[in-house]
């Protein structure tokens, strides 16, 4: 099974949500394992939401991009914005590191991200913005195998 989808959205923290049921629809064929997809999802939200909060400072005129590509059980979900970029991507990885520590963020967001998914990529430019891209395989499950 191969299949590609693209979603263009407003950078508003309500969208966080959409870019989760949209990912999850397009992940039902393959009718991932519950724990899987809702780690996944996890993974998403951190990525959506770091592009919402430190990639656009919460301005709503910017736009998120979510591309995702599905090969049998592995799939590619590239988040990309046009915002502020990240001038050191090593430091931002580190966890508790937050650029927003006043707001109370906890900085967990990239090890969250690495946590759920078997590979995160970050390419980002400081005034040009940022791409991550989570991957994962998911478990192949019986109904799956039986049906296709």
């Amino acid at each position: 099974m191969n299949n590609r989808i693209d979603i263009r959205f407003p950078a508003k923290s309500e969208n966080e949500a959409l870019a989760r049921l949209v990912i999850a629809s397009f992940l039902s064929p393959i009718d991932p394992l519950v724990d899987e997809l809702a780690e996944f999802k996890t993974a998403l939200s951190e990525a959506v939401t770091n592009a919402i909060i430190h990639g656009y400072e919460e301005d709503e005129e910017g736009y998120i991009e979510v591309k995702a590509v599905l090969t049998g059980h592995y799939v590619q979900v590239d988040i990309r914005d046009e915002g502020l970029g990240i001038e050191n991507v090593e430091l931002a990885k580190e966890p508790l590191y937050s650029s927003k520590a006043h707001e109370e963020r906890s900085g967990m967001g990239f090890t969250i991200m690495e946590s759920f998914c078997d590979e995160v990529k970050i390419t980002s430019q400081a005034g040009f913005g940022t791409v991550i891209s989570l991957v994962k395989q998911f478990t192949p499950t019986a109904s799956f195998s039986k049906v296709h």
